[in-house]
C-alpha cells in the first residue's frame, strides 16, 4: 500500500474530505493469506473451523516481524520498555466487494446471528484497519519481533502505539453472547 485516501465527501455529509494514510513499515510473517475471506455474499472460513481454529492458535503463539520505514527509526527509541504493543494495520487483501458488506455472520459462521458490521471484529469493513495487541518480544534496529499478531505477510502497518492496560476499561465490559463463544472457543476467556 503506497497510500490510501477516502471517498471524496458528499453533499450533506457531515465527514471530511480526502484523508491520506501513508505506511510506517509491513508485516513479514508466514501467514500468506487471511483464514477469513470477505467477499459479496459475506464472510467465510478458507478451511474448515477446526482448520481456523488451528490458524488462531498457531497466530497466538507465532512470531512476527514489524518492519518499520528506516526514515521512523528515531520513532521507534523507548518501546522497549513496554511489554505489549499496540498494531493498527490494513488488511489490504480484502476486496472492494468486502467493503461494501453492512452485515455479516460473524467469523463467516451461519448459526451467529446476521449482525451490522461495526458490531464485529470483521476484517470486511468500510475501511479495512485492523488492530491488535501483541507481546514485544525484541528489536533489532527498525525491526520489531512480536507474537500474537494476526496479520498476512504484507500488511501495511499505519500505527504502533504502546499498550497500556490502564487506558481501557477493565469493570462492566459487556460482550454479546455469541462473542462470548468465540472467545471460549479459542481458548481465550476466562470462564
Amino acid at each position: 500500500m503506497e497510500e490510501s485516501s477516502t471517498r471524496p465527501a458528499r453533499a450533506g455529509d457531515d465527514t471530511p474530505g480526502e484523508m491520506v494514510l501513508r505506511p510506517v513499515g509491513v508485516v513479514r510473517n508466514s501467514t500468506k493469506e487471511p483464514f477469513l475471506v470477505a467477499g459479496g455474499d459475506g464472510l467465510a472460513l478458507r478451511e474448515d473451523l477446526d482448520d481456523a481454529m488451528e490458524h488462531v492458535h498457531e497466530t497466538n503463539n507465532g512470531t512476527s516481524e514489524i518492519v518499520v520505514n528506516k526514515d521512523l527509526i528515531e520513532s521507534l527509541d523507548g518501546i522497549e520498555d513496554y511489554s505489549h504493543l499496540t498494531v493498527l494495520y490494513w488488511a489490504h487483501q480484502v476486496p472492494e466487494t468486502g467493503r461494501s458488506l453492512t452485515r455479516v455472520h460473524p467469523m463467516g459462521r451461519k448459526d451467529m446471528p446476521l449482525t451490522g458490521l461495526f458490531g464485529t471484529c470483521s476484517p470486511a469493513r468500510p475501511n479495512p484497519v485492523l488492530v491488535t495487541v501483541v507481546r514485544l518480544c525484541g528489536r533489532n534496529e527498525n525491526v520489531l519481533e512480536v507474537a500474537g499478531l494476526d496479520a498476512i505477510d504484507g500488511s501495511p502497518v499505519i500505527d504502533i502505539k504502546p499498550y497500556v492496560r490502564e487506558f481501557f476499561p477493565r469493570e462492566g465490559v459487556r460482550i454479546p453472547w455469541w462473542m462470548q463463544q468465540f472467545m471460549r472457543e479459542f481458548g481465550r476467556s476466562d470462564q
